[in-house]
């Protein structure tokens, strides 16, 4: 394949037809659209739909355009890291971090990331669904107990368990095995929770009634006394130390385990990298009572 054909295409899929990467690169309309020509023919592939008035990509050149796009710039990004002596991170660093850990801590470390490597451009997205790295350009995700992905691959950096917790005044009040319950929005009518207090392993029948969309917003009402509801560590530790709220127990199951997951079929970038080490050096135990620092800073 010819690499500089592979640049003029990925050039023209970029900014949606010939005269516009022509006259964003100064180079001939005709040379990009005979270099593309070239390709498709090498490829005996149709990479762009063709008409009058429209250029677009077809299946085949969209599946060429995503797997090779982020190549080419780290490759131009190496290239230009060597020419200067310089192996700095630098360039675009996208990531996408579920909403609760964006709220608590990505803000601060993102700025501290920024701070520390003024070439790299952070964009950080809160998205609570699995984003697809490759379709949607993202360097790297962080992700809470995330099903195994041959197409990924990372460290996990931060352990959390959930815990029951309830008011004071609702903690007295319930006698026998069903609970009041506040929960996520969009379970089912009950609930069963099994749980581990200090007499051994036991089970609640929760009674939704209230349902709320996030965990911040579940912690403050079960604070009101609403109900109880299953929340991490993490997030009201400094609520059970001031007595604003009970630990009656320990959810029966896994920790909550965050995970930075990049593509594997990529090269490890700098930039990547750069996060990584961030992160490890940001929570250096992975323990909720560091990830709770961000809360109490809040």
């Amino acid at each position: 394949m010819d690499l500089l054909a592979l640049v003029d295409f990925n050039l023209v899929a970029r900014h949606g037809g010939f005269g516009k990467a022509a006259r964003e690169a100064l180079r001939p309309k005709a040379t990009l659209s005979r270099r593309v020509a070239d390709l498709e023919a090498s490829l005996n592939l149709r990479l762009f739909e063709r008409s009058a008035r429209t250029l677009k990509l077809t299946q085949e050149g969209r599946a060429l355009y995503e797997r090779t796009a982020t190549l080419l710039v780290e490759i131009n990004e190496t290239a230009t890291a060597i020419a200067s002596g310089s192996d700095k991170p630098r360039g675009r660093l996208r990531i996408s971090a579920p909403l609760l850990f964006s709220q608590t801590a990505m803000g601060k470390i993102a700025a501290g990331f920024a701070l520390k490597y003024p070439d790299v451009r952070l964009e950080a997205t809160t998205e609570d669904r699995s984003v697809d790295l490759i379709e949607e350009g993202y360097d790297l995700v962080i992700r809470v107990n995330p099903a195994p992905d041959e197409s990924l691959v990372g460290r996990a950096f931060l352990h959390d368990r959930l815990v029951v917790v309830a008011s004071p005044s609702l903690a007295g009040a319930i006698n026998g095995p069903m609970v009041p319950a506040v929960v996520r929005s969009g379970g089912s009518q009950t609930e069963t929770w099994d749980v581990v207090t200090s007499s051994g392993k036991s089970r609640f029948v929760a009674d939704p009634v209230l349902r709320l969309s996030s965990l911040p917003m579940i912690r403050d009402a079960v604070r009101a006394g609403v109900g109880a509801a299953r929340l991490p560590i993490s997030l009201v530790s400094r609520d059970i130390s001031a007595g604003r709220l009970v630990h009656w127990a320990d959810v029966d199951g896994p920790d909550i385990v965050l995970w930075a997951l990049y593509p594997s079929r990529r090269l490890l970038s700098a930039r990547v990298s750069a996060f990584l080490d961030f992160l490890k050096t940001a929570f250096p135990k992975g323990t909720p009572d560091e990830l709770a620092d961000y809360f109490r800073d809040g």
